[in-house]
């Protein structure tokens, strides 16, 4: 542990110019290895919200969509976010929830390909991109196939020309396997069929390469790594080329390209604002680009350097301490996201002892434990020590305990 600790300390000095620890408030005495679910409040988030509040809100009134200038916060946003996912200026917007964006981005896929029949997920994907692939799909006579992302690229060929759409994850939620989103991309390209990526456990934690994997269309959310906190909402990508072909199935005013001009008539943006629905919910919006700049003077490939180290050391760690465990999630650095999942039986209760601890990660069916490594703000002695606690509920097999079985709503 000794030998830890020091390749610890050492591998803190060799990541220092990312260290972003001072820029959050985390709690006194926990390791939070949760930010792949919801990500830690910032100073600059907080103050930022009591800005919108107080001066904002409360001096500025309505004034402040023109005074600070709210009304052009989700693109604003929206850009800033597609430095960090790889996206050039203008074609990124932040609105609406992941799953209304990915319904959105489904429609306006396959109206662009008219005459395909089918559209391809992975069922392992977090469920509600099934849910809403499944939806979308009735809604419009599609056929919708489950297909695992390691077989989707041949599965693509198979289809060719009837394939409208693939809508596959760069990382698996429950696993943090990190996919081939470009190979998979140019399969579906041969056949001329779209790709929409889901970025919710990569963006912020990682090099995307929208632009130049390209991605047709993408869809991500702003709670997990990029912390814009609970309910942030999330945003959505749309190619500079598809732009004028984007069909916005749900096409509110603040879509038009002239939304005050109060026509009965819809008539969209030319710009990634057709992407727009309804008001945006400024005060998480707000919030959010405050808890992006925690990001300014990095460079996206730095934190991601970061988060291999972080997640490396955890994994040599575990084995160092002779932690014999299942991993979910592969050891090969190219194949890795932000996140290091374990195999347990009874992982329910692995994770509550180890929140008991002070070591905060989830649960996630049947059987993982789910630890996210947050870049910015966890250190490698963080990592170290978790791996000690992991250790010791194990070896003292404190997860057996009645009160560490006991279910809560949220897992």
């Amino acid at each position: 542990m000794t030998d830890l600790a020091a390749r610890a300390r050492d591998l803190d000095d060799q990541h220092s110019a990312t260290d972003r620890r001072s820029a959050f408030r985390i709690p006194e005495g926990v390791i939070y290895l949760d930010g792949n679910s919801l990500g830690a409040l910032s100073v600059a988030a907080a103050e930022t919200a009591a800005d919108v509040v107080a001066r904002q809100w409360g001096e500025q009134l309505i004034r402040a969509w023109n005074e600070s200038d709210w009304w052009g916060a989700p693109e604003r946003v929206g850009d800033r976010i597609g430095e960090l996912v790889g996206a050039a200026p203008g074609q990124v917007v932040v609105t609406d929830s992941t799953s209304i964006n990915l319904f959105k981005t489904i429609v306006a896929a396959s109206r662009m390909r008219p005459g395909r029949s089918t559209v391809l997920t992975d069922p392992d994907s977090f469920p509600t991109d099934v849910y809403i692939a499944r939806s979308a799909c009735d809604l419009l006579g599609l056929t919708l196939e489950l297909v695992p992302t390691p077989d989707a690229p041949a599965r693509i060929a198979e289809l060719g020309d009837s394939l409208a759409l693939a809508a596959y994850s760069q990382v698996d939620y429950r696993t943090g396997e990190q996919w081939d989103l470009p190979a998979l991309t140019r399969a579906a390209h041969d056949v001329g069929a779209l790709v929409c990526w889901d970025l919710c456990h990569s963006a912020g934690a990682m090099p995307v390469g929208l632009d130049e994997g390209g991605a047709d269309l993408a869809v991500g959310c702003g709670y997990k790594y990029l912390s814009g906190g609970p309910g942030a909402p999330a945003f959505v990508y749309v190619r500079r080329e598809h732009l004028p072909s984007f069909e916005n199935v749900l096409s509110g005013w603040q879509g038009h390209a002239n939304p005050f001009g109060m026509s009965t008539d819809y008539d969209p943006a030319a710009t990634i604002t057709r992407a727009r629905v309804g008001t945006a919910p400024l005060l998480s919006l707000l919030t959010m680009e405050g808890a992006l700049t925690a990001y300014d003077g990095l460079s996206i490939e730095d934190v991601r350097a970061r988060s291999l180290s972080l997640t490396g050391l955890f994994i040599e760690a575990l084995d160092a301490l002779g932690v014999d465990l299942p991993l979910a999630t592969p050891r090969e650095e190219a194949r890795r996201g932000s996140q290091v999942s374990l195999r347990h039986p009874e992982a329910y209760a692995v994770v509550q002892a180890l929140i008991a601890r002070g070591v905060i990660g989830d649960f996630r069916e049947t059987d993982i434990v789910r630890l996210g490594f947050s870049p910015l703000y966890l250190s490698h002695a963080d990592v170290v020590a978790a791996a000690e606690h992991v250790a010791a509920v194990l070896e003292g097999r404190e997860f057996e305990r009645d009160e560490f079985r006991a279910r809560s709503t949220v897992t």
